[in-house]
């Protein structure tokens, strides 16, 4: 599905700030990552959790997508914490 347009939710932007994650950062991230996770029941809009590599660094981002206007949304962006995720940062770990 190709994205028309790529909206960052205030919540994204500010979050990106704090963690140091630029927008070029994200993009790239969506653009080269996998899904690797779904949520078909998020509302307003269904959402996936996306792994992207940027530079070698990890980052996970959050975008819901309107599948109509293919509009997609940044929720957030953040990078994954390995003590939290395993060692490709594809599953979170059970504790």
């Amino acid at each position: 599905m190709k994205c028309r347009e790529l909206i960052f939710t205030g919540h994204a932007v500010r979050r990106m700030f704090q963690r140091k994650i630029s927008k070029n950062e994200v993009t790239d991230a969506i653009i080269t990552g996998e899904i690797i996770a779904d949520y078909p029941n998020d509302e307003p809009y269904p959402s996936c959790l996306i792994l992207g590599f940027v530079n070698k660094r990890p980052l996970h981002v959050v975008l819901a997508i309107e599948s109509d206007s293919l509009r997609y949304h940044v929720i957030t962006a953040y990078d994954p914490d390995p003590e939290l995720w395993d060692n490709d940062f594809t599953k979170r770990i059970t504790q």
